[in-house]
């Protein structure tokens, strides 16, 4: 019996460690091959998007969509296969696209895509099923339809179902924008602009992966990263066509030059610059040669300041949320551009510029504005805020 057991111990331990290798093997040889084989499937089908090739493009399965990005000049392409689940002869590959505008972006768009393929019999090629957004990504624009593209002597307009015509005033109002952002913002940036215009609100907020009940009252709103100029590669200007078109020519003008300021100095906008100094100095920007008075930009906080409701305080973030009320929102935007305005009125413009560097460069949000209002302006938060209260009544009390 004894015997029995140490031979019955052994050959369970021996057939332990026989199932743990069976199953280690089983994991490199299914699943990693497999993703290996739909990562060399996906670099063809990049290299087929690089070359223009429809053809090559089709053989790695489904052509569908590759003539919508056709036009749009493209300096990379490539894709990463981040995970693959396999059942029999389909895949769902969960796969992170990453692409360059030629001329325009210092850095890549990155994207998730969601990518169904299948293969025909065992040993076969993986072919591609579907491309789709991934689930948490917003859309590109091709994944809208065939993508128009205008190009613009600072700026290049993307289109989806919008005459050439229309795009092509876009292209106008930006390249009118960049070199008036270059003149107001002393920091570097590449003076171009990349403008994305879709067939409706819906298809803006496709591209943003949010309702289009956000965005119904928005004109236009910028995407990219913030968080330092290594991470600020690839702007885009998104338009809402609804709401833009029903501004007049000079409204439609302000908010170019808002969205194109934000592209500029994107790189010096980080977590721990306030959004009444990054959208206040948008706006201060993009009124600056206009010779609008304080009350014609900023209505609805000359209204309530006439009766004596005058702000307590900056705006906080809270308050640009999209989903806030209209006039809420309005007086959001309107203070924090007058205390920017004021900045350069009193300070001077150069200090402007360097107030705004000094918040981004600063490690956190928590001391950011305090620090550089010390160390920039020469003076405190308490003071600051007083002071603009004061600006606010002189100017609509």
């Amino acid at each position: 019996m004894a015997g029995r057991r140490r031979v019955s111990g052994s050959s369970v331990v021996a057939l332990c460690l026989l199932l743990v290798a069976l199953v280690a093997c089983g994991g490199r040889t299914a699943a990693e091959p497999a993703r290996a084989d739909v990562q060399r499937v996906m670099d063809r089908r990049a290299a087929a998007v690089l070359a223009h090739d429809a053809a090559a493009y089709a053989r790695t399965g489904t052509g569908k969509g590759f003539g919508h990005l056709s036009a749009i000049p493209l300096a990379a392409w490539s894709y990463r296969v981040r995970d693959v689940e396999r059942t029999g002869d389909t895949a769902t590959a969960d796969v992170e696209l990453r692409y360059r505008v030629d001329g325009y972006d210092r850095g890549p768009v990155t994207a998730g895509r969601t990518v169904r393929l299948s293969r025909d019999g065992t040993g076969g090629t993986w072919a591609v099923d579907s491309d789709r957004p991934a689930k948490e990504s917003g859309q590109q624009p091709w994944d809208q339809g065939a993508v128009e593209v205008v190009r613009g002597t600072h700026s290049l307009v993307l289109g989806v179902g919008q005459s050439t015509a229309m795009l092509r005033r876009f292209a106008d109002l930006a390249d009118r924008a960049v070199p008036a952002v270059s003149d107001a913002w002393d920091g570097d940036w590449s003076r171009r602009v990349v403008v994305v215009v879709p067939r409706s609100v819906e298809g803006m907020a496709g591209l943003l992966g949010s309702p289009a009940s956000s965005y119904r009252g928005i004109a236009a709103v910028t995407t990219g990263e913030t968080g330092g100029r290594e991470h600020a590669p690839a702007d885009r200007i998104i338009v809402n066509p609804d709401a833009y078109g029903l501004l007049g020519t000079l409204g439609k003008q302000v908010v170019l030059t808002h969205e194109t300021t934000h592209v500029a100095t994107r790189a010096d906008t980080t977590s721990a610059t306030p959004l009444w100094l990054s959208e206040g100095y948008a706006d201060w920007v993009g009124y600056r040669d206009t010779g609008r008075t304080a009350a014609q930009a900023a209505p609805e906080l000359a209204d309530a300041v006439a009766e004596g409701r005058v702000p307590a305080r900056l705006p906080a973030d809270e308050d640009f949320g999209f989903t806030a009320e209209a006039e809420q929102l309005a007086r959001a935007y309107e203070g924090g551009w007058l205390a920017c305005r004021m900045i350069a009125e009193q300070w001077g413009e150069d200090r402007l510029d360097a107030f705004y560097r000094a918040v981004g460069a600063h490690g956190d949000r928590t001391g950011a504005v305090e620090d550089a209002l010390h160390t920039v302006l020469g003076t405190t938060e308490q003071d600051f805020t007083a002071h603009w209260r004061e600006y606010l009544r002189t100017r609509f009390g």
